[in-house]
């Protein structure tokens, strides 16, 4: 468990630019903070304690901001940049090398029983207030943008961007470290509005030229 934390700690200096020391980020990070508290709750919920693990989650909420269900099963190097309002469900299950902005919730969705929360790979990007909402599947190398609601699972590589998320597969290009500019996303629906303007300005000139057509037939006649 230490060398994992020992991992948590090094994230944060790998994706931080404004961290300085190792005991700024143990003091002073409320993301590092919740990982911390998660992992001892965590421990304890598999040992059966139930009860202990939820009253040691509440206090980390209280203190951080950020609610973890003792239940959720985390992976190594988790970074969580400043945490405020984020919320990771019981059945949710978390890789390697993925980073969490403020406001992101990992949620379920209705009343079932089971896994009803995502799953997320390695190398994931979820930008600022996003939304993943029940059992689905996060491939890897994925990016979510800012406010996006991910409904349905999405495959390896790929962007989401929108409400609800739609994919835009990042053809040819391989990540090899966690990429974290989750602010340069495409947008398809400005890609679709252009598109219909480029259709519109094409029909325009068809029918000018069509029109062309018709006063030179007239002048003809």
């Amino acid at each position: 468990m230490f060398t994992t934390i020992r991992e948590d700690v090094k994230a944060v200096f790998e994706r931080d630019p404004a961290a300085k020391s190792v005991f700024e980020v143990l003091l002073c990070y409320p993301g590092v903070h919740a990982i911390m508290t998660h992992r001892l709750a965590h421990f304890l919920y598999n040992k059966k304690a139930f009860l202990l693990a939820r009253v040691i989650s509440q206090i980390s909420r209280i203190l951080t901001g950020v609610e973890i269900h003792p239940g959720a099963k985390i992976g190594k190097r988790l970074f969580i940049d400043h945490g405020m309002g984020i919320v990771i469900g019981e059945t949710c299950e978390i890789g390697d090398d993925v980073t969490i902005y403020q406001g992101v919730t990992l949620g379920g969705t209705g009343k079932e029983k089971g896994k009803r929360h995502p799953t997320l790979k390695d190398r994931i990007v979820i930008g600022v207030g996003a939304k993943v909402l029940g059992p689905i599947t996060i491939e890897d190398d994925v990016k979510i943008g800012g406010g996006s609601v991910v409904l349905d699972d999405v495959p390896c590589d790929s962007t989401v961007v929108g409400v609800p998320g739609r994919i835009v597969v990042r053809r040819g290009k391989k990540i090899d470290n966690v990429d974290l500019n989750h602010h340069d996303l495409p947008d398809p629906v400005a890609s679709q509005i252009k598109q219909l303007e480029r259709r519109i300005e094409k029909l325009r000139f068809q029918m000018e030229n069509l029109k062309r057509g018709d006063n030179d037939d007239h002048k003809a006649l």
